[in-house]
């Protein structure tokens, strides 16, 4: 029963957010309107996992305690959407791009070592981030790999995927192979 109220409150929520996707271009007006139709639900939600997480009943080893722990213990995270129209209020999109890489698990076996596994890691996030900001990976790798030893160290957030999109994605440099 606890559980259910929790579902239908976030509900609600993210029935703001659909009338926000749907209907408010502007990240002002969507501002406003989180503030003005979701902060009151968020505030009450809260609220009620403070009241459920004072229940008696409730052992620490029940899962729905260990739910109301696990989100009372990040507010200010799960609150930073009511603040920034920008923000998304959960990370489904992300999720689901990520999705791709536990596929190829049993190949990352043959990394050779940590460091190897860990610089894989860091390739995949890469070409996630390039997919989420719809720039060809191949275009964006082959372009920094050969702008970064020119590039100014203190300008090399311009080489991430979202900047280099905006500063070099219609003008980048090619392979002399291709």
């Amino acid at each position: 029963m606890a559980a259910q109220t929790a579902i239908d409150q976030i509900a609600l929520l993210y029935k703001n957010e659909k009338h926000i996707k749907n209907n408010i271009i502007e990240a002002s007006e969507a501002l406003a309107y989180r503030q003005k139709h979701s902060e009151p639900l968020v505030t009450e939600f809260f609220n009620w996992v403070y009241e459920q997480r004072q229940r008696v009943d409730l052992t620490p080893k029940n899962q729905l305690t260990k739910a109301l722990n696990y989100v009372n213990e990040r507010q200010v995270e799960l609150k930073v959407f009511l603040a920034n129209p920008d923000v998304a209020m959960d990370t489904n999109h992300l999720e689901r791009a990520l999705r791709v890489i536990p596929k190829g698990r049993k190949n990352y076996l043959f990394c050779w070592s940590e460091l190897g596994a860990e610089q894989l890691g860091i390739l995949q996030s890469l070409l996630v981030t390039c997919r989420l900001q719809e720039i060809n990976p191949y275009h964006y790798l082959v372009d920094v790999l050969q702008r970064v030893s020119i590039h100014p160290a203190s300008k090399v957030e311009e080489l991430t995927p979202k900047m280099w999109k905006e500063k070099f994605g219609d003008n980048f440099l090619t392979s002399d192979l291709a």
